[in-house]
């Protein structure tokens, strides 16, 4: 399964759901199963690292994120993966508009995929880390149980 996370810019939750969903996977033994990548939809903060509020809150949880950078979304990455996963509703919207829609039904929002749908909280913008770290995990605890 090749999973890819989308946010806006790549430096805070799509960088934490991938890093989070690798150590979910390593944890169960299936790496061989799984490629897993994030990507943003603007091109705001492309070569930039993690934000360093995630990577000291990833490193709490014993996950390193070094050597991440962020890069954009392309259409190319529609047919490479066989799950985009958005954050918010206008990460899905700029998704459509990059990848030229979703013909194949693979986008959707990570935390559509638990019992409690809805958009993941941008820390960029609200400063509430820990809870976009709950989010995060959760959802990708629910999506590696969809497999």
């Amino acid at each position: 399964m090749r999973i890819l996370f989308v946010c806006h810019g790549n430096i805070c939750r799509s960088p934490m759901a991938e890093f989070v969903m690798k150590k979910l996977v390593s944890d169960a033994g299936r790496e061989a199963e799984f490629v897993i990548a994030s990507a943003a939809t603007s091109t705001e903060e492309l070569g930039n690292p993690v934000y360093p509020p995630v990577r000291s809150l990833l490193k709490s949880h014993d996950i390193d994120c070094s050597g991440k950078s962020a890069r954009q979304l392309t259409r190319r990455d529609y047919g490479e993966y066989d799950l985009i996963i958005g954050m918010d509703n206008a990460n899905i919207r700029n998704i459509h508009r990059i990848c030229g829609g979703d013909p194949a039904g693979k986008v959707s929002r990570l935390l559509d995929h638990t019992d409690s749908p809805g958009e993941v909280a941008d820390p960029w913008y609200s400063g509430e880390f820990e809870t976009t770290w709950e989010e995060v995990n959760s959802g990708c605890q629910a999506l590696l149980a969809e497999f």
